[in-house]
């Protein structure tokens, strides 16, 4: 057995680490953090903040035989990522496996290098309790955010809310961003563009210098310019250059990532990982652009080998934040002579990083600007041509020309042709056209990170997950804007005569940036009205400070915590007892035929329209918005449409059929079968023929494919891929089949090896108090409904094996289930019909399943 125990957090870090070590070392994964805060309840003492750490029912077997293997080694090296994370990491195997200080050994590197690993073990040091605690500060106050402002949106909000610390103010963004635009009123100026042409006939290409803000002022001026003779007037040649950006940072990687290879950022994150473990860069969690002394040599010599000395001009960058930690080196190869790799697409991301570090190596390219200013005295503005000739590309040509988000469409870097001052020009066209002013943005993953690394808000390992979070919660989403039209005026001026037109423009259409969803609008107001500091941007910026300084030693993570708690805690009391109910309501108008006021407002399930007045005798009428639909934009009129839902036609096969939209979107509703109306189709829009055309395709999806013993079998594809469905059973199709072509000995083999397991899945059962006792992955357990309860271990401490299991009495079990859950048998309340709430409710439901809940009778038709 090895002497030396060495545990990363990872299996591939393990596997490329082993290469590098002798027989010696024995290299096991933790796969990440091995103990947690409980995933029920806070798991946090408010008196003294001490976490209740628990090792996860899934990591118990993993942390056995980590103990097995610590008990055989003489020396154990905790050798998790170098940042905070992997610092805590480091410390809970340490805690866990009670591993003394002279039998650990706490190693950090920042590339999996043979040089990297062997250098780390020459010098160990223990485990930074600072960075520890810093990690610990982040964990805890996260928690405590979540946990205590959560419940509060329950009760003002919505059931099933979440709030965070940092995901909300990303949420706020948003929203803020997304109200801006509504907001914006658009202005109108006229820009004019020409074209001339010199005595040899080539074009020039040029702007006027300023813009006019009415119509006629654009009018007059090219009807001045009509009899005008163009001069060259002026024209300037000056030197410039262009320098390269400095390596990457998580942050940089992200956003370049996502502007050259449209990666969003957690593919960004998962395939920089990938890169990491199997030796190919650095950390890619770093806020650094430093190099190391051995990196800047390595840049030099493959830039002086394939380009030549003169693009060789080493330099070292140094980072603007204030928190940065420049011990730490920017995202670089670890070998500059690995050009490419394997995988397509690795590939694709690690040749952005090297060509991306390999220019920051190199020389500036030169460029020279050239400007020539064309009009006359008689004119009130004059025209300027602008053009760049590269003159020494430089680090342009490792990384190219690099165009960001918002930059202009138009370009400078077009070649002019050779004109002298007092040339005369003829124009060829000059063209007046009406723009209109834009509002700022929304923002896309990759400006979403620049916006909160800007405000100090979260670190290198948070903006990945944050992203992720804020859409699984479907408080933002990325769904497609439809543009609108408006109409431009454009006046041509071209052959001495001016034609005037009045032409369509889109615009406001977007794709693929981050909107915010009803919910997410009315959740961030809630929030920032009632939690201001929470949500303040300065206020989640000095709170990443206070982990700095945690992290420094310059101050203790318990003092932190009791002084912020100390001013949270009584304003989630406060609001929780004081603030009003939140809904997002927007009073839209009076319905003209029983005069009562229309509202847009969230509801129990989402976003509505309502109505009436929930206190009125006879009770209100809702109906859900279609998506793309919000309730802060939705007109009167398009709300009134929503109450043709649903709507009958005529039978089909002497079934009745009716459209309509209900939880899962819209639907047609063929006698008992709700069959999903394609995404993006207008469901007021489905009359008798389009409705029969989706009967039909259903029909054609479920008809039978072969047999088994009689029964007929049908096939579809579900949420967790291709299935094939006998009676009620649903049964996975593996990839090794033929899903299209399926044959008879493959339904035999598929149903016959389910309905074996199936078989073998009762130990016992009692199907009237819907209680058995199962086999499952990781061995027998009990159900008791959709509940899940473990199988105590027998008086001796051992384990139940399956026969003895099938003697158990059903009191027995009713036991254990207690033991573990005392309400589990209690008799649920029925609600009481006296209360005027409780009859409002009932009401309300009961629309509700007409437009929301009867859809859910097709989701196992649909899923597995």
């Amino acid at each position: 057995m090895s002497k030396n125990l060495v545990i990363v957090e990872s299996p591939a870090k393990a596997k490329t680490i082993q290469k590098y070590l002798g027989k010696d070392f024995e290299v096991k994964s933790s796969f990440g953090h091995i103990r947690d805060l409980p995933k029920k309840g806070m798991g946090i003492d408010l008196s003294t903040f001490s976490p209740d750490y628990e090792v996860s029912a899934d990591k118990k077997k993993l942390v056995t035989e980590l103990k097995a293997a610590v008990k055989k080694a003489e020396m154990v090296w905790l050798a998790s990522d170098e940042d905070r994370e992997g610092e805590a990491i480091a410390w809970h195997l340490a805690e866990e496996l009670k591993l003394k200080p002279e039998n650990r050994k706490r190693i950090v590197f920042h590339e999996i290098t043979k040089n990297a690993i062997l250098k780390s073990i020459e010098n160990p040091r223990d485990i930074d309790q600072n960075l520890v605690n810093a990690q610990q500060a982040r964990r805890v106050l996260d928690r405590i955010v979540g946990f205590e402002m959560s419940p509060v949106l329950w009760k003002k909000v919505k059931p099933g809310l979440s709030a965070g610390r940092v995901q909300s103010v990303a949420v706020r963004l948003i929203v803020e961003r997304e109200k801006e635009i509504r907001e914006f009123t658009p202005k109108a100026s006229f820009k004019l563009d020409g074209v001339f042409l010199n005595k040899t006939e080539q074009e020039i290409a040029a702007k006027l210098k300023k813009d006019f803000e009415k119509e006629e002022d654009a009018e007059k001026f090219l009807e001045l310019a009509r009899t005008t003779e163009f001069k060259v007037l002026n024209v300037e040649t000056r030197p410039g250059t262009r320098s390269a950006s400095a390596p990457f940072t998580t942050s940089t990687l992200q956003q370049e990532a996502s502007s050259r290879l449209g990666y969003n950022v957690t593919n960004t994150m998962r395939l920089a990982q990938r890169l990491y473990e199997e030796g190919y860069i650095t950390y890619m969690r770093t806020d650094s652009v430093n190099l190391s002394q051995e990196a800047i040599e390595g840049a030099k010599k493959q830039i002086t080998s394939e380009y030549g000395a003169e693009y060789s001009a080493p330099r070292n960058y140094t980072t603007k934040s204030a928190s940065a930690q420049e011990a730490h080196e920017a995202i670089r190869p670890t070998d500059f002579a690995v050009k490419s790799i394997g995988d397509a697409q690795l590939n694709r991301l690690y040749q952005l990083i090297y060509r991306r570090t390999l220019a920051s190596q190199m020389a500036n390219a030169k460029i020279e600007k050239t400007v020539i200013e064309i009009g006359n005295a008689k004119l009130p503005q004059n025209f300027e041509a602008q053009g760049e000739v590269i003159i020494f590309d430089g680090f342009l040509k490792a990384y190219g020309i690099v165009k960001a988000e918002d930059d202009d469409d138009e370009n400078n870097d077009k070649l002019l042709p050779k004109v002298t001052v007092g040339e005369v020009l003829d124009y060829k066209k000059i063209t007046a056209t009406e723009k209109f002013t834009r509002p700022s943005a929304r923002y896309t993953e990759a400006g979403l990170v620049r916006k909160l690394e800007e405000l100090g808000i979260g670190r290198p390992s948070t903006y990945a997950p944050t992203i992720q979070t804020i859409q699984n919660r479907e408080y933002v989403d990325k769904r497609e804007i439809d543009p609108q039209t408006r109409e431009v005026v454009k006046m041509s001026l071209a052959k001495d005569k001016i034609k005037k037109e009045v032409l369509d423009e889109k615009f406001g259409g977007d794709k693929n940036k981050f909107v915010p969803t009803d919910t997410g609008e009315v959740v961030s107001d809630f929030l920032t009205d009632n939690f201001k500091e929470i949500l303040d941007y300065g206020f989640t910026a000095r709170v990443e400070e206070s982990f700095d300084e945690i992290a420094n030693g310059d101050q203790k993570w318990k003092e932190m915590m009791t002084d912020f708690y100390s001013k949270f805690h009584p304003r989630i009391e406060d609001v929780e007892e004081n603030a009003d109910r939140a809904t997002g309501d927007r009073l839209l108008g009076v319905d003209p035929k029983t005069g009562k006021n229309v509202h847009a407002r969230i509801g129990r399930f989402g976003a509505m329209i309502q109505i009436g007045e929930t206190d009125d005798e006879e009770k209100p009428i809702f109906a859900s918005l279609m998506a793309g639909q919000n309730i802060a934009t939705i007109t009167f009129d398009e709300a009134m449409e929503l109450f043709r839902l649903p709507f009958d036609l005529s039978e089909v096969d002497g079934q009745p059929v009716s459209v309509g939209v209900g939880r899962f979107g819209p639907y047609v509703k063929w006698g008992e079968t709700y069959i999903s109306i394609p995404k993006g189709e207008d469901p007021l829009s489905v009359d008798q023929k389009r409705a029969e055309e989706i009967i039909n395709e259903k029909k054609l999806a479920d008809a039978p494919i072969a047999s088994y013993k009689g029964v007929p079998i049908t096939k579809g594809t579900g949420r967790f891929g291709p299935f094939i469905k006998y009676q009620s059973i649903f049964i996975n199709v593996p990839k090794k089949y033929n899903f299209e072509n399926l044959s008879q000995s493959d339904i035999n083999e598929l149903v016959e090896a389910k309905l074996e397991k199936e078989a073998n899945r009762y130990i016992q059962q009692w199907e009237a108090e819907k209680i058995s006792i199962e086999n499952a992955r990781w061995g027998p357990i009990v159900k008791h409904g959709k509940n899940i309860y473990k199988i105590p271990k027998k008086k001796d401490d051992t384990k139940y094996e399956s026969e003895e299991l099938k003697d158990i009495s059903l009191d027995e079990v009713k036991k254990w289930i207690t033991d573990q859950d005392p309400k589990a048998f209690a008799e649920k309340k029925k609600p009481a019909a006296k209360k005027a709430t409780t009859a409002k409710k009932t009401t309300t439901t009961k629309k509700a399943t007409t437009t929301v809940k009867k859809p859910a009778a097709k989701k196992p038709a649909a899923k597995k």
